[in-house]
């Protein structure tokens, strides 16, 4: 049986959202700061989790204690995750969550990330890759939780984001104009994705230049929340929105700052302007907590359960429904897969054959580039050869990417970005192994079997 490293947690304090001004660094008013950092006392200067850094955010030489500069720091934990001494440690909102399961009026919300079901069993002896859907659900409501999976948010992005780029498509690249396309020429090729909230983070501190290419769509965790306190308050659960507490589990620790964005109170500015709360109500986020894989780990612990005992029976719930695009979100190369099918679709009029887009998965290279012909329906079957890249780790391919697109503005028009080699499944919220994290392998665990 492997076994996981223990990861030091605290939770916020006083200073973690900063003061009243306005900006603070690289920081805005109310953002987390200090998500991420280095036990001065049991660093020993190894220097390993420098190289894992996408940003240069860690400062210090072998053999002194290293610290993270929090300006440049994207969140990501991946020097968490491959620190071999563990002694990086990470905020965690456990207790305030336990606190919200315990308080009666509050109807608390768990919204299970994609690559957390594939990595829960890690925590509690299970394989690898043992995959727990119906299990976690169980797990989750027995500790308190009502259910909304991310997967049913992710395909509201693919949504989203597919039709930005069907009409980027039509106005950049097919000539077409029309009021409905205008604000797409404001966003000129290549696409980016957003998903990843480290890549996001990046792009605003170091590549301010790209942001006209970077998607409007937001991430599927934070589709979620304003779903879940506007739309599924009303008409799926029946609960006043000021009383329903979203606790997002994923295996990410830079989704931790991304709930704390400021302009991330959707359902907030929609309910107020709508009537539907009082005028007077104090602004709430649309996420008010993010746990990662080993934080939920650590309440099933404090309330003796396990998942892995759990039934595997589940009933189906309108906010568990989900296609597969929506689960592939947590492999590298899966958002980009899952906008191409829509694209396809709407642009051909008629299905993939093979639905499965494997030239663009980034499972196992570093850099994926691949052209994607798609006929268009109406242009009498022309075919549009859609070119794009997948990055599969920041700390190591996005220099390369933005030196491609710097000599030629055309070599792509799709790229994909994922701070996290493999993807989400690597990310920084994930169990930690003692043995076979990324550390001695660029991408997964090793195959050891127990």
């Amino acid at each position: 049986m492997l076994s996981v490293y223990k990861i030091n947690t605290f939770p916020p304090s006083a200073n973690s959202r900063g003061g009243e001004a306005e900006f603070e660094g690289t920081y805005r008013k109310g953002e987390l700061r200090g998500i991420i950092t280095i036990n001065q006392d049991n660093c020993v200067g190894c220097d390993t989790c420098r190289s894992f850094c996408p940003t240069d955010a860690i400062e210090g030489s072998l053999g002194i204690a290293h610290r993270i500069d929090q300006n440049l720091c994207v969140a990501c934990g991946q020097c968490l995750i491959n620190c071999p001494f563990a002694v990086i440690e990470q905020m965690s909102f456990v207790d305030e969550v336990m606190a919200k399961l315990e308080d009666k009026k509050t109807f608390v919300v768990a919204h299970p990330s994609p690559a957390v079901r594939v990595s829960l069993a890690e925590e509690f002896g299970g394989k690898p890759g043992e995959l727990t859907i119906n299990k976690m659900y169980n797990a989750l409501e027995m500790a308190g939780f009502n259910m909304y999976d991310v997967n049913f948010a992710a395909d509201h992005t693919i949504l989203e984001e597919g039709t930005e780029l069907i009409k980027k498509i039509k106005y950049w690249l097919l000539g077409e104009r029309s009021p409905d396309l205008e604000h797409v020429s404001h966003h000129p090729f290549p696409h980016f994705t957003s998903c990843c909230p480290a890549w996001v983070r990046n792009a605003e501190i170091f590549h301010p230049e790209l942001i006209p290419h970077i998607s409007g769509a937001k991430s599927p965790i934070q589709m979620g929340g304003p779903l879940a306190k506007t739309w599924a308050a009303k008409f799926v659960w029946n609960k006043d929105p000021r009383d329903i507490y979203v606790a997002t589990v994923t295996p990410c620790t830079a989704k931790i700052y991304e709930a704390s964005r400021p302009e991330f109170n959707s359902a907030y500015q929609y309910l107020k302007e709508t009537g539907e709360i009082p005028a007077d109500t104090k602004s709430f986020p649309d996420i008010d907590a993010t746990l990662t894989a080993r934080d939920i780990a650590e309440i099933f612990r404090k309330k003796g359960i396990n998942p892995l005992e759990m039934s595997d029976e589940y009933p189906e719930k309108t906010m568990n429904v989900y296609t597969g695009a929506g689960t592939i979100f947590g492999n590298s190369g899966g958002v980009m897969e899952a906008a191409l099918r829509t694209a396809y679709f709407l642009l051909s009029g008629q299905e993939l054959r093979d639905p499965e887009l494997t030239p663009v998965r980034g499972y196992d290279k570093d850099l994926t580039e691949a052209v994607i012909p798609i006929p268009l329906k109406d242009y009498g079957g022309k075919t549009l050869e859609l070119k794009v890249a997948v990055v599969n780790g920041a700390s190591r391919n996005l220099g390369t990417i933005l030196k491609h697109i710097t000599k030629d503005s055309n070599r792509y028009h799709f790229i994909e970005v994922m701070n996290c080699p493999g993807g989400c499944v690597n990310g920084g919220g994930q169990p930690v192994h003692a043995m076979g994290t990324s550390w001695l392998h660029p991408l997964l665990p090793l195959p050891l079997k127990a």
